[in-house]
């Protein structure tokens, strides 16, 4: 099985320090759908591991995620592109959940959904936290610069041997040149 773990907010769409609250702030990064696309052309599953502390924290409800996603689906429709699963924690982080990057129950969940290692899958991020979940569950973690990528960078903290991309369409023609 070809698969891509992906996350959300910083990778697939721009982030915002204030959370992505209403279908209306989801805007894709550019290039960041047609690549996704393109790995869908390629053979690959593609999944969305993300964290939505703002329905723990409030700021949104379960309605409006799906309404979020929804958009996302529909413009990525619209390319030709398919994300297969979107797995999410919606805990803050002092509920002490093991679903919380940079906790790896987000990766054990679709470890055991799929009934597979995660051994080697890239997972492309833009945090220290999805960097660190990525190792933890024995996938290969890529940074990218976009969303918290180039704070992530600045700080330099634990990325040794990482690579990393301007951005999520960088790192999908990398990854597909090499096949």
């Amino acid at each position: 099985m070809k698969l891509i773990i992906l996350d959300r907010d910083g990778v697939i769409n721009e982030d915002s320090d204030d959370y992505i609250k209403s279908p209306e702030e989801w805007i894709p990064i550019p290039g960041s759908l047609e690549a996704i696309a393109r790995l869908n052309l390629a053979g690959y599953q593609v999944v969305v591991l993300t964290n939505q502390s703002g329905i723990g924290r409030g700021l949104f409800d379960m309605h409006t995620l799906n309404a979020i996603h929804q958009k996302m689906y529909q413009h990525l429709n619209i390319v030709g592109g398919n994300i297969d699963a979107i797995f999410f924690c919606p805990h803050t982080p002092d509920d002490q959940c093991n679903c919380r990057k940079p906790a790896a129950g987000l990766f054990q969940q679709l470890e055991k959904r799929l009934n597979i290692k995660l051994q080697g899958i890239p997972a492309v991020g833009d945090s220290l936290r999805d960097i660190q979940s990525a190792r933890t569950a024995g996938a290969s973690p890529v940074l990218v610069r976009t969303g918290k990528g180039e704070r992530t960078l600045a700080d330099g903290e634990d990325l040794q041997g990482v690579p990393v991309y301007a951005n999520l369409a960088e790192y999908v023609n990398q990854l597909l040149m090499e096949e």
